[in-house]
């Protein structure tokens, strides 16, 4: 098989080379288009956390069981990650503008779908349509910014544009727990509806439609099913994997083989294809993949942690949901303050040493949370949460201009797919991972911390099982035979040192995955804007 070396080109308009050209009026307004599509944004972001709240009071409502619970998580994701570069595809062939305006609208209607669903399985089909929503809207976002702001100021649009993600998904706890707590779990996802109209109404008036000369003009079918079928079994894999499965199943091994040999097909189908999916010399740009691998890592520290920080919280400091979401505020604090400082920095100085110093409190917050105990108190926490929303700005903020910028202008959607494909692969690899580590540790412990604590006999299963979220079952083992507060507190005691000894493991290897990650930092630089069609043809 021969393979091209290089792709014939359009002439390229003036304005390619130019960038945006002046704006009057409202509409193409380039801070005014940053807030139509941050609203957007801040709906399907802060969807990303708000629906965890709301899973136990659907579960009673609708009588669901655990796995139809973990199937409104899971079908969201997965057809988030499957569609999202696609979507950018899509964008960057019809145009973002059209992209995002549908992204919303069909986001909004499956969340009001949602809320008068009366069937678990109905709620699990609009999650999915959801997902595939989100993916049409979240790199046309990019997209947008990219093709709407000069070079100068593109770091700073990212910034806030990062700062909405992080402050929205970090939020999501807390409103999640106010609607839930005070209205019921269907507000949680009535309130994208009135949001989305908002978002809908700005869009439609400010937005500008931006195509490159150098659009693509067909669709690579067979790319789309091989992509779409590689990271649908890549993340089945994960998700089955920390779901029931376990790392050592035949069944994991299998979906991750699959996956693999998906990858490869897509590549060597990409390599002879005329008008690719995914150029794949896209990749010769080192600072590119480094800001993909970067943003993969950082997603597998920051999710993969977050997820034992809110059983932390809930289990061992026995906080509720809102008080959980208030304690971690130093963290959405931190991010929300960080990102625009982090967007003039990465303009002034470029993005290598703010994403290495990014990195490298993020490795720190993460050593420091393997000292959280349970008489840990409000401050030490909050410390650490601070330089963790700290650390995780400039990377959200660089990593994304990197991709973005070192990509194409004809190819933005494109890498807007990769950027937020790159994060959900890694949140599904950190939970899935980290949860792997901790009940490995706590299948290793918790026997002799029974015996150690002068327990009679051999625990019962479901209390390991319960030391993995550090959460007692204090109401179930009150109704046991032969209970007393005593007992009671020290099978709590048990439960609770074993989960913190799992945690602490956990994090150390999210800290070990963030030193890692600002190594691959230093590989970094500023996107070049330069000709969006070098290097961009088959290899």
């Amino acid at each position: 098989m021969t393979s091209q070396t290089t792709v014939e080109k359009a002439p390229r308009e003036p304005e390619d080379n130019a960038g945006p050209a002046p704006v009057k009026g409202l509409r193409g307004h380039p801070w005014l288009t940053l807030f139509a599509v941050a609203i957007g944004v801040m709906m399907v972001a802060l969807d990303g956390t708000i629906v965890a709240i709301a899973n136990p009071a659907i579960q009673r409502d609708l009588g669901a069981s655990l796995a139809d619970v973990q199937w409104i998580t899971n079908g969201y994701l997965l057809a988030l990650a499957v569609a999202l570069i696609t979507a950018g595809k899509l964008g960057d062939r019809f145009g973002h503008r059209q992209t995002f305006l549908i992204g919303i609208a069909g986001f909004a209607l499956a969340s009001g779908a949602i809320g008068l669903s009366s069937e678990i399985s109905l709620v699990i089909l609009f999650r999915v349509l959801q997902g595939l929503f989100g993916a049409l809207l979240m790199p046309a976002a990019l997209g947008l910014l990219r093709a709407t702001f000069p070079a100068e100021k593109l770091n700073m649009a990212i910034g806030i544009w990062g700062m909405v993600i992080g402050a929205s998904t970090a939020g999501g706890p807390i409103v999640g727990g106010l609607l839930v707590e005070h209205v019921s779990w269907q507000s949680v996802f009535f309130i994208n509806v009135p949001v989305g109209v908002v978002a809908l109404l700005f869009g439609l008036v400010i937005l500008k439609d931006h195509r490159a000369a150098n659009a693509p003009r067909s669709f690579d079918i067979p790319g789309i099913v091989l992509l779409s079928g590689a990271m649908f079994a890549l993340i089945w894999g994960i998700i089955k994997a920390g779901e029931s499965w376990g790392w050592g199943d035949g069944r994991t091994w299998a979906w991750l083989a699959a996956a693999i040999a998906l990858f490869i097909t897509f590549g060597l189908w990409e390599n002879r294809v005329k008008e690719p999916l995914v150029p794949l010399g896209m990749f010769r740009s080192v600072p590119l993949t480094a800001g993909v691998v970067l943003m993969t890592l950082m997603a597998f520290a920051f999710m993969g942690g977050l997820f034992f920080v809110t059983f932390f919280l809930q289990g061992v400091h026995g906080l509720s949901p809102v008080d959980s979401g208030l304690h971690l505020l130093p963290l959405t604090a931190m991010m929300i303050v960080s990102s625009p400082v982090a967007g003039l920095l990465i303009t002034k100085f470029g993005p290598r040493v703010p994403l290495v110093g990014g990195m490298v409190c993020t490795a720190t917050a993460m050593f420091g949370m393997t000292t959280l105990s349970e008489s840990t108190g409000t401050f030490a926490m909050s410390l650490w949460f601070a330089l963790l929303g700290c650390g995780l700005a400039p990377v959200m903020v660089g990593a994304t201009e990197v991709i973005v910028g070192n990509a194409p202008m004809e190819l933005s959607g494109v890498a807007g797919g990769l950027q937020q494909a790159a994060m959900q692969v890694g949140g599904a690899l950190g939970t899935a991972v980290l949860g792997a580590v901790m009940s490995s540790k706590v299948s290793a412990e918790f026997a002799d911390n029974w015996a150690g604590a002068g327990l009679p006999g051999a625990p019962d299963p479901k209390l390991e099982e319960a030391a993995e979220f550090g959460m007692v079952p204090a109401d179930a083992l009150a109704k046991a035979p032969g209970m007393t507060p005593d007992v009671i507190d020290r099978i709590g005691g048990v439960i609770h040192d074993t989960f913190m000894s799992g945690m602490g493991l956990a994090f150390t290897v999210a800290g070990v995955v963030a030193v890692i990650a600002a190594f691959v930092a230093t590989l970094t630089k500023r996107g070049e804007n330069a000709e969006a069609g070098a290097g961009v043809g088959h290899i």
